[in-house]
């Protein structure tokens, strides 16, 4: 099997201990590969975005306040969160932070793993990493990293450009990483 990145390299990329890098390095290469985020183009803009979100591989689950945002969580439709209690329990977790009840539906769905009954399980390196990977597929990331839109990719991702400025500085040592 083709290693698409190595613990060294997110090491670097991500300022993080060997430790935290390989015990996301495997999950992420299987994940990549499945989800066809093999181009250096598409790794690096999917290690940018990945790597904001989840704090350089440092949380795999939202830091819960609840801020002002979070609180508006609580009965989104558009999140799926119907249910009393949904914004809070179907919180962003994963390396790219899926939030609400339909996402963790839709990954159930795709996975084949019950993220509704068993949401911590998304918090699991395995899980966090093949969410990440299933997540920027299913939402045609790779086409957009291909087009080197990397604006538009974080809109997806993040609803805006938040942590734009972060994001875009990880894009970039990302992109020379792998050159």
């Amino acid at each position: 099997m083709e290693t698409l990145v190595t613990p060294g390299q997110l090491v670097i990329l991500y300022d993080c201990s060997y430790t935290r890098a390989a015990t996301f390095c495997e999950p992420l290469n299987q994940g990549m590969r499945e989800y066809g985020i093999d181009t250096p183009a598409r790794i690096a803009a999917f290690l940018a975005q990945i790597g904001h979100e989840s704090g350089r591989l440092r949380y795999v689950r939202e830091i819960w306040g609840p801020t002002p945002a979070q609180a508006r969580y609580e009965g989104r439709k558009d999140l799926g969160n119907t249910e009393p209690g949904d914004g809070k329990k179907y919180l962003g977790r994963g390396l790219i932070q899926i939030t609400g009840r339909a996402n963790y539906q839709q990954a159930s769905d795709a996975l084949g793993e019950d993220f509704i009954a068993y949401p911590a399980l998304l918090e699991t390196p395995n899980w966090a990493a093949k969410s990440a990977c299933w997540w920027w597929a299913a939402r045609g990331l790779n086409t957009l990293a291909d087009a080197g839109d990397f604006t538009k990719i974080t809109s997806r991702i993040n609803g805006g450009q938040n942590g734009r400025a972060d994001r875009v500085a990880l894009h970039e040592r990302a992109q020379a990483l792998l050159a």
